[in-house]
């Protein structure tokens, strides 16, 4: 990140510039050990009360993939996907660039407004929605919603008649998603007509269409047959005389890196082959995990150690029911590194991690390899925002939201 006007306009943004925000130099060749160098000089600076797991972000790091999606994407706004990590910096970073908001809750609706963020930049990305939610929507403005039953119809026409209905599409099988989205929402394709018809006769508008093709795709072809379903969807309305079209929703699941290149190339052609006759169209997505995951990494502390023959246990102050929750939820795969510095040659040792929770559950990693370590060491764990802190919880009495977050950036 060179310190040009975007990440200016981060620092000033909202959630932003009345945080203290730390900065260290980025090191390309050796990125993990750069931030180990951050880490260990807050470590070293907190008091021994603050010593206690953290995560720090790097918003050079949504910087850059913001630029990534712009590039590779240069049609499709994206609208950053709330749930994901709704840490109030990296929301008001994305904002200060441009991205938009996919909300599922009155309470990430009122988050993101209280950042100055405006109703017409929030999707209400829910397709069943609890009646005073959207009730809320109605009173601040939030007009766009999705879809995928004649039920829903009924209860927007009572609560909000005044928004816009994207109607949500079941993605195609055969994405072999780590996360399948269909399996909960999304019309089929013999429900497209009589859910277009349900919204016609309720006089609600259709704005356009939305799909999900799930979490982690690896099969990115799976793009293009979603998006030729969204076109037929988009003639459907066209036959029964409604309004034109104009928005389509790509929604979420990408991941940063080579399989993200992947998609938004098949993404591309899709959108020329099914919709270059409609250049007015207006392209959105749903990224959560793009912009979170690798701009976050965790420190935890080790408070307990058993030694068992050759083999070491070790408990850390975060685990499954706090912020490593991803572990279950999300399928993440720990790869624990110390932050103390490897000596050339040193032995390494079969290792379990626990968590600080009294449940066996609370299991990190096991049969690990790990150089020995002491009670007060720190292991050092990285791509930690992707539905992390997000979904942690308070059980046996271990707060997730306890857990402390240093906003930096690299340089």
């Amino acid at each position: 990140m060179d310190g040009g006007r975007p990440m200016q306009a981060v620092l000033l943004g909202p959630g932003v510039k009345d945080r203290k925000v730390l900065s260290f130099k980025r090191d390309a060749l050796k990125e993990k050990d750069t931030v180990s160098g951050l880490i260990r000089s807050i470590v070293a600076t907190s008091s021994p009360a603050q010593r206690s797991a953290f995560h720090v972000l790097d918003l050079a790091k949504v910087v850059d993939l913001f630029r990534a999606w712009c590039s590779a994407l240069p049609g499709v706004r994206p609208y950053y996907a709330v749930k994901c990590n709704p840490e109030q910096a990296l929301v008001g970073a994305l904002a200060a660039l441009g991205a938009g908001f996919d909300c599922a809750s009155r309470a990430e609706i009122e988050a993101v407004l209280a950042l100055g963020v405006q109703p017409r930049s929030i999707v209400y990305a829910n397709p069943c929605k609890p009646e005073p939610h959207l009730e809320y929507a109605a009173e601040v403005g939030v007009n766009l919603t999705t879809y995928d039953s004649a039920e829903e119809v009924a209860k927007i026409k009572r609560c909000h008649p005044n928004c816009e209905l994207l109607l949500r599409l079941k993605g195609p099988d055969g994405g072999k998603a780590k996360v399948d989205l269909g399996i909960k929402y999304g019309a089929l394709a013999d429900e497209v007509v009589p859910l277009l018809r349900a919204a016609q006769r309720a006089g609600l508008n259709v704005a356009g269409v939305s799909f999900h093709v799930g979490t982690g795709a690896s099969c990115i072809d799976v793009y293009r047959g979603a998006i030729e379903s969204a076109r037929a969807a988009f003639d459907a309305a066209n036959a029964l005389g409604m309004p034109p079209m104009r928005i389509l929703d790509i929604g979420g699941g990408f991941t940063a890196g080579a399989t993200f290149d992947e998609a938004t190339a098949v993404i591309n052609d899709a959108l020329a082959q099914y919709f270059g006759d409609l250049p007015c169209l207006e392209v959105i997505g749903e990224p959560g995990r793009y912009f979170a995951e690798k701009a976050f990494t965790l420190a935890a502390r080790v408070i307990g150690k058993r030694t068992r023959g050759e083999g070491r246990e070790y408990w850390i102050d975060d685990g499954v029911y706090g912020s490593l929750n991803c572990i279950l939820m999300d399928y993440y795969v720990p790869r624990p590194r110390p932050l103390a510095t490897p000596r050339p040659g040193e032995k390494t040792h079969t290792s379990t991690v626990f968590g600080p929770t009294c449940d066996s559950l609370d299991t990190v990693v096991t049969g690990y390899q790990l150089p020995e370590i002491s009670v007060g060491d720190w292991l050092i764990f990285d791509n930690m925002g992707a539905y992390t802190t997000a979904a942690g919880s308070k059980f046996n009495g271990f707060d997730t939201s306890d857990i402390k977050i240093y906003v930096a950036y690299s340089s």
